[in-house]
């Protein structure tokens, strides 16, 4: 991230509502690695055109799919379709989300 858009690390700078903001800081998460915010920041990502890309496990890949989906669906007013390998990590994302 160039250094004049370091402060698209902060959560809180990504517009989300106040009470998506506190759910992730309940969590620990104020600010997302380098990475993600240059996935969310690459091409026309935000506009809604495709991101493919590849991380460890538990490097953070969901909380990047998370936002592009909280900003699309707040920015349109549509729906999303969230697609999870398996149903224990179905349910968890659906108690999260809520």
């Amino acid at each position: 991230v160039p250094e004049d858009q370091a402060d698209k690390l902060l959560l809180a700078n990504w517009g989300l509502p106040k009470a998506v903001l506190e759910k992730y800081h309940s969590l620990g998460v104020v600010q997302m690695f380098e990475w993600q915010a240059e996935c969310l920041m690459l091409g026309q990502v935000l506009e809604g055109r495709n991101l493919v890309y590849s991380a460890p496990t538990s490097a953070g890949k969901t909380l990047v799919a998370e936002l592009l989906i909280l900003k699309r669906v707040l920015e349109t007013r549509k729906k999303a379709l969230l697609i999870l390998p398996f149903v224990s990590v179905a349910k968890e994302k659906k108690c999260y989300l809520q």
